[in-house]
């Protein structure tokens, strides 16, 4: 432990020795009766706490704290976390010096009590100007699988994963939206645990392994949203995945009528899948358990309840984009899998899956907002001089790659279409005058956006994978990064 320290009682700085440290933590485990253990870069208060029968709670009763002040430890911080419900166990993330890393972990008995530490302490000012940030913590038991060969049916993919990595427990594979006897060409596996799923992931991660001599891609996929029993409740929407992209919102709506006429009020169909909205909750449920499985124009329909975005400006949304604006603002399913977020060159819905995944590790910029202090002293600098991972959007990082290799900025020149139902779409196709006499002299994606941002920033994405590709100076890891924010 570090010989001194910030003591933010009362809101004074003061300076707190290590021995005073010491006495804090000792008089905490006197009252409390939990232990604390130091290992791997964290401490341990409880785990189990004291008197403790049975295995530790069920996922979902563990929540994540960001922005801890460095200064700040368990004499402070469980007292204040103690309010929302008994902890179970709390990790504190430390450094070798004996301050916090400024993030934690603290699991609770129940999920009750973890959805209360996120209403009551996010946001909470744990110090005067110091707000800290709570939000769900999962431990991601699920790999996404992609540039599987899109013949390979569901039971061909489990049994080839169980033999390469341990402790599958399944795998969710969506045909595809165009053809249905043909999956999208990645894949989901789910693992018996967190551990499990790390060491497949260590296994598959360096990008030489091969299944039916095809070089896949792994990574983390998006965990599932979760939404309190409370809410979920009230919804009335239904989530309706693997229709056919040619079956119209009034043949859905006529479907749905069917086992109660007028009981749907609106269907709202995005490519290959759609949200029913019913007029009652009990309508809706019941529609549900009739129509799941059920054909549609010949395909085989999957349906759920919806879960409702949180529309309060919480921290994570702060940390991982902004809501999807094509959720109408009231709607998204759980599992971001639907629109393939982990590939670059997606469907024209882009901001709605820029959320990047959740990890236990703190972001590489916290993408929030501080309070600006009257007298703050301010410093002019250019964009160039920051680093790279200071930049969210891909439009950025181009103008960024080409200032670093000092080319000329990229020239964007828009087009536009009409689609079948009339709405006008646009690409942009992107010139780097560096290297417009070379072997491409412009690059445009093959998809085409409703809105002049989507276009640009899919643009974008797409010069930088082919830049990585032709000139190996572009990260494709920083690509991917870019993605997931």
């Amino acid at each position: 432990m570090s010989e001194e320290t910030v003591d933010g009682t009362n809101g004074c700085s003061k300076v707190r020795t290590g021995t005073q440290n010491e006495a804090a933590l000792l008089a905490l485990m006197e009252k409390t009766g939990y232990n604390m253990v130091q290992e791997n870069g964290q401490r341990k208060f409880g785990g189990p706490p004291p008197g403790w029968e049975g295995p530790p709670p069920p996922r979902g009763c563990e929540v994540f704290v960001g922005k801890i002040p460095r200064d700040m430890y368990e004499d402070e911080l469980v007292p204040v976390f103690e309010r929302a419900g008994k902890i179970y166990e709390f990790r504190l993330m430390m450094e070798f010096s004996g301050e916090n890393r400024g993030y934690a972990f603290v699991m609770y008995t129940t999920k009750e009590e973890a959805q209360l530490a996120i209403r009551i302490l996010n946001n909470y000012e744990i110090r005067p100007g110091k707000f800290i940030g709570v939000c769900v913590s999962l431990d991601n038991c699920r790999l996404f699988i992609g540039a599987i060969p899109k013949e390979k049916r569901k039971e061909e993919i489990l049994d080839e994963m169980k033999k390469v990595t341990e402790g599958v427990v399944d795998v969710i594979v969506y045909p595809s939206a165009t053809d249905k006897t043909k999956n999208r060409g990645f894949a989901f596996v789910e693992y018996e645990s967190h551990r499990a799923a790390a060491m497949a992931r260590r296994k598959l991660i360096p990008g030489t392994f091969q299944l039916w001599g095809h070089t896949i891609q792994v990574d983390w996929a998006d965990p599932e949203k979760e939404v309190d029993e409370e809410t979920m409740q009230r919804v009335k929407v239904l989530y309706v995945r693997n229709l056919m992209i040619s079956t119209t919102e009034e043949t859905i709506k006529a479907e749905f009528n069917k086992f109660k006429p007028g009981t749907v009020e609106r269907v709202k169909k995005l490519r290959d899948y759609a949200f029913v909205h019913f007029f009652n909750r009990e309508d809706a449920v019941a529609a549900m358990s009739v129509m799941n499985g059920k054909c549609i124009d010949g395909a085989s329909i999957e349906v759920t309840l919806a879960k409702p975005v949180n529309k309060e400006n919480t921290w994570r949304q702060h940390l991982n984009g902004q809501i999807s604006p094509n959720s109408e603002n009231l709607i998204v399913f759980a599992n971001k899998e639907e629109s393939h977020p982990k590939i670059l060159g997606k469907p024209p819905t882009l901001p709605a899956r820029l959320n990047g995944q959740h990890s236990p590790s703190p972001p590489e910029i916290e993408r929030c907002t501080y309070p600006f202090f009257p007298g703050t002293k301010l410093t002019p600098i250019s964009m160039y001089s920051l680093k790279s991972n200071h930049f969210n959007s891909a439009v950025m990082h181009l103008d960024y790659y080409c200032n670093k290799n000092n080319w000329a900025p990229p020239e964007y020149y828009l087009y536009s279409t009409t689609s079948q139902d009339g709405k006008v779409l646009l690409v942009y196709k992107i010139v780097i005058p560096a290297i417009a006499n070379g072997s491409q002299s412009y690059f445009m994606p093959d998809k085409l956006c409703t809105t002049l941002e989507d276009a640009k920033e899919l643009a974008a994405q797409f010069t930088l994978l082919h830049l990585d590709r032709e000139h190996s100076l572009f990260s494709l890891d920083l690509c991917r990064r870019i993605w997931r924010k």
